[in-house]
């Protein structure tokens, strides 16, 4: 009504959150589209406003998650997705800094081009099936051995939702080695500051003229709200 209309004056940018706004992601590397979602991503393109996907989601290249969203009717290009994996790529060159990987093998393949012998910090991502004990503690112990423990965690979610139920999320073993290192994580995905200005500044609008939809109170609306932006929490993905 009257009063939507009033707030979204000065509108310019939109920041989309992906899993659980427009999909809830299944297991099986498939997912079920959440009705309308599709529809509300050509509505927005079509009225000019600049849009960007953003998302923590770390158990796929942006390639491979880009390809599964255009199966399911998004139009979406990687280009338009900013995901921490390659804010992680930026920060670890710029230190000099070799990464230990703690992630999902499907995400392994956005480290590529970074030397990985003899690492000086862990990074960590959503492993799913990966955070076995084993290598929790091999990702333990490779940072009890640092005079000055780097952890670098692509999220600080607690759980999101798949098809089949909620899941623990990286923020669980981020917290597990941040007790046993005594070290405090780097979080470079949402809701962590850089995150969305680089999210902005891609789109070129500035935090005022944009407004974050997302389905954590925490990581999206939480985290956009601290950059000044507007935010919105959708009642679909993980929402109670």
């Amino acid at each position: 009504g009257r009063a939507m209309a009033a707030w979204s004056r000065g509108l310019r940018g939109v920041l989309l959150d992906i899993n659980g706004v427009l999909y809830d992601s299944g297991g099986d590397g498939g997912g079920t589209p959440i009705a309308g979602s599709a529809e509300a991503v050509r509505r927005i393109k079509a009225s000019g406003l600049k849009l960007r996907f953003c998302t923590n989601e770390t158990q796929a290249t942006r390639e491979k998650l880009v390809k599964k969203l255009q199966g399911l009717g998004f139009d979406i290009s990687v280009a338009e997705v900013t995901a921490p994996a390659p804010a992680a790529c930026r920060i670890l060159k710029e230190r000099g800094l070799r990464p230990h990987l703690l992630v999902h093998n499907d995400l392994v393949p956005e480290f590529a081009e970074l030397d990985k012998t003899n690492p000086n910090c862990v990074v960590i991502g959503d492993a799913a099936e990966n955070f076995t004990y084993a290598n929790l503690n091999e990702a333990f112990r490779v940072l009890i051995g640092m005079e000055k423990p780097v952890l670098i965690s692509l999220g600080r979610g607690r759980y999101y939702k798949e098809t089949d139920g909620l899941k623990l999320d990286v923020g669980a073993y981020m917290k597990a080695l941040e007790y046993a290192c005594d070290v405090e994580a780097e979080v470079v995905g949402k809701p962590a500051k850089p995150f969305f200005e680089s999210a902005l500044a891609e789109m070129g609008v500035p935090a005022q003229q944009a407004v974050m939809i997302g389905d954590d109170i925490v990581n999206d609306v939480g985290g956009a709200q601290q950059c000044g932006m507007r935010a919105v929490q959708v009642r679909t993905g993980k929402y109670r």
